[in-house]
C-alpha cells in the first residue's frame, strides 16, 4: 500500500506543529533566538526554580527541546524524540504547577499539552510521511518505544525529585518574622 492516508496527514501536521513549536522554544535557551535568553540567561532562571546546575540545566533543557522538536518533525527517531521533548516539558510543569492549570495565570497548561503530544507520537510513530518510514524505521522500533518513554520518565522523575527536595529544604530554611514591627 502507498497511497496515503488521512492518518498520515494528521500525525504530519501534529508532528510539524508540536515539533515547531519544542524546536523554537528550545533555541530560546539555546541561543536566545526568537526573544530566548540563551544559555546564561536560562541558566540563571534554572537555578532560582532549583535546577541545578542552572547552565547544565539550561542546555539539557534546550537539546531535549530543540532536538526532540526538530527530529519529531522530521519524523525521525520518533520514540526517542517523543520522550526527550516530553521529559523536558514534565520538567517545565513542575516548575508551573504552583499556579494551577491554566497558562493565563503562569500554570501547566501549555508543558502539559506539548508533553502529552510528544509522548502520544512516541507511541503512535511518525506515519508514513516521515523520514523514518523512508529510512525503514532503522531508528523506530517497537521495543525503542517503552524503552524510551522508560529511560525518560526515570531520569525526569529523579530530576524533578532532586528539584523539589531543594526547593523544600530552600522553604524551610526560610523563616517568618515572629512579629510584625
Amino acid at each position: 500500500m502507498t497511497a496515503f492516508d488521512r492518518r498520515d496527514l494528521g500525525l504530519l501536521l501534529l508532528r510539524l506543529g508540536t515539533g515547531g513549536v519544542l524546536a523554537a522554544h528550545g533555541t530560546q535557551k539555546l541561543f536566545g533566538w526568537f526573544g530566548g535568553h540563551g544559555i546564561e540567561g536560562t541558566g540563571a532562571f534554572m537555578e532560582s526554580v532549583g535546577y541545578t546546575p542552572g547552565r547544565a540545566s539550561a542546555t539539557a533543557s534546550g537539546l531535549a527541546e530543540t532536538g526532540g522538536g526538530t527530529l519529531l518533525a522530521l519524523g525521525l527517531a520518533t520514540p526517542v524524540a517523543g520522550a526527550a521533548a516530553a521529559g523536558a516539558m514534565a520538567g517545565a510543569a513542575a516548575v508551573h504547577t504552583p499556579n494551577g492549570f491554566f497558562n493565563a495565570n503562569g500554570g501547566y497548561e501549555h508543558p502539559a499539552t506539548l508533553g502529552l503530544a510528544a509522548a502520544a507520537l512516541a507511541i503512535a510513530g511518525p506515519g508514513r510521511l516521515s523520514l523514518d518510514h523512508a529510512f525503514r524505521h532503522v531508528v523506530d522500533r517497537g521495543w525503542m518505544v517503552p524503552s524510551a518513554l522508560a529511560f525518560t520518565a526515570a531520569t525526569t522523575a529523579l530530576v524533578i525529585g532532586a528539584r523539589t527536595r531543594r526547593m523544600r529544604r530552600q522553604k524551610q530554611g526560610e523563616q517568618e518574622a515572629l512579629f510584625e514591627e
